[in-house]
């Protein structure tokens, strides 16, 4: 067993990302070091980025308007080649990204989990045309990261916050109804 913060390669299925050791020897990912400087320095990097203000505007849209159970629907408020199909894409690119970098243990667990939970609502917006979007495209990988980012907050968030994820849910699933009962008015 490793020391403590000590990370690893996980299998090769998981594309060289690294894993970090548990204290308890579980294999529960855990980060149990304070940041480092540059994880701290690219954090701050990948905070700024969402400030600029297209990707402010596109977040801000996707947050108010991207409602959707299927990919046809998603296609039809976000076609592609479309302003809107632009926000999504710049929104979801982003947040994979810097999912990305968590996954591969450049940027540090717990820091971005207490800084950045937008994602997980992103994920949570996206989730029910994720499987879709991965069979007609072909790819098994798309949005990958960010799922894999939104399950270990999942986790993260219930050790140390039980029932939040069950009130964020249930507060999205509130705040959709009311902008479906909007768009339909």
């Amino acid at each position: 067993m490793g020391r403590r913060g000590e990370t690893e390669p996980e299998t090769a299925g998981d594309r060289g990302l690294l894993k970090e050791k548990s204290i308890e020897g579980n294999g529960e990912r855990t980060m149990e070091s304070k940041p480092t400087h540059e994880q701290a320095q690219l954090h701050l990097q990948v905070y700024d980025q969402r400030r600029e203000a297209k990707l402010r505007q596109a977040r801000d849209w996707f947050g108010k308007n991207y409602i959707v159970n299927n990919i046809d629907e998603a296609m039809r408020i976000a076609p592609m080649g479309s302003e809107t199909g632009a926000y999504v894409g710049m929104v979801i690119g982003y947040w994979e990204q810097a999912c990305a970098l968590l996954n591969y243990g450049l940027l540090h667990e717990d820091l971005f989990f207490e800084t950045s939970g937008e994602f997980f609502g992103v994920w949570e917006a996206l989730k029910p045309i994720v499987p879709e979007f991965r069979e007609r495209f072909v790819n098994k990988q798309i949005l990958a990261h960010l799922e894999q980012a939104a399950k270990r907050y999942e986790a993260w968030s219930e050790r140390r916050n039980p029932g939040h994820i069950a009130a964020m849910r249930q507060f999205m699933q509130q705040m959709r109804t009311q902008a479906a009962s909007a768009a339909r008015a």
